[in-house]
């Protein structure tokens, strides 16, 4: 494995993984570490030996490969492309669907869309759209996001169905929401509000949600026996909790 920085001028072997870092002197005191989008950066005063900064990579290597580890998940989960255009590969599920437009003058079951539905596209790996190959930017995000919230509800349905039981509880209502800050929420009367962008993501974490907030028609807080609830259907739910934390919300 190794890890690249655009300005990279400087490297180290940290476990069996190489990082290439962009390494800058500064007027500092000590020696800075950070890990953003595009990699590892290192500070440094001008008066700190190499061999030092050397020394210090090395002490602070877990942290600085957990960091690594972190924002490849966070890649392989962007949810959403960054261009709305015919080969653009929209993430569901957790695997890639490739945007297709495909004219077809013939009315569609679904219109605007053409598609034997969810499980037809992701065993296909192709997303199909009725819209003209040149057609802009805002119809295609329009069309793929209608395709895609059809599809959260249709999963969301699934997955309510499959944990309410286990937890003894029944849901009054789902509604989907398009929230930037939070993935899902619960009243007390049974309404449910689940983000329809879950649906970019592994169907792990999308059950993480559901039970979340399943639970809470059991306990309307996060005190510890609201989490005795979750852990009752869903052991390993810290880990998942955790994945999801890494996870931006896109616009």
């Amino acid at each position: 494995m190794s890890s690249r920085h655009p300005r990279a001028n400087r490297e180290c072997r940290l476990g069996e993984q190489l990082v290439a870092y962009q390494f800058q002197r500064a007027a500092r005191r000590t020696i800075g570490l950070s890990v953003g989008p595009k990699g590892l950066s290192v500070r440094a005063p001008h008066w700190t030996p190499l061999a030092e900064v050397d020394a210090l990579l090395l002490r602070k290597a877990d942290w600085v490969l957990a960091k690594l580890r972190q924002l490849e998940q966070a890649s392989r989960l962007a949810p959403a492309p960054t261009e709305w255009r015919s080969g653009a590969v929209l993430p569901c599920l957790g695997r890639g669907l490739v945007l297709e437009l495909c004219p077809d003058p013939a009315p569609d079951p679904v219109p605007g869309l053409r598609s034997d539905g969810l499980d037809a596209a992701l065993a296909d790996g192709r997303l199909r759209l009725a819209l003209a190959r040149d057609a802009g930017p805002e119809p295609v995000r329009a069309l793929a996001q209608a395709w895609l919230m059809r599809a959260a509800q249709q999963v969301f349905l699934e997955r309510l169905e499959h944990f309410a039981p286990r937890l003894g509880v029944r849901y009054r209502s789902l509604k989907l929401s398009s929230a930037t800050t939070r993935w899902g929420s619960a009243s007390a009367n049974g309404s449910l509000r689940l983000n329809w962008r879950l649906v970019h993501l592994e169907l792990e974490l999308i059950d993480y949600v559901v039970v979340h907030e399943l639970s809470h028609l059991r306990q309307m807080n996060h005190g510890p026996e609201f989490w005795r609830v979750v852990a009752s259907v869903m052991p390993d739910y810290e880990l998942r909790r955790q994945r999801l934390r890494r996870v931006r919300l896109a616009p």
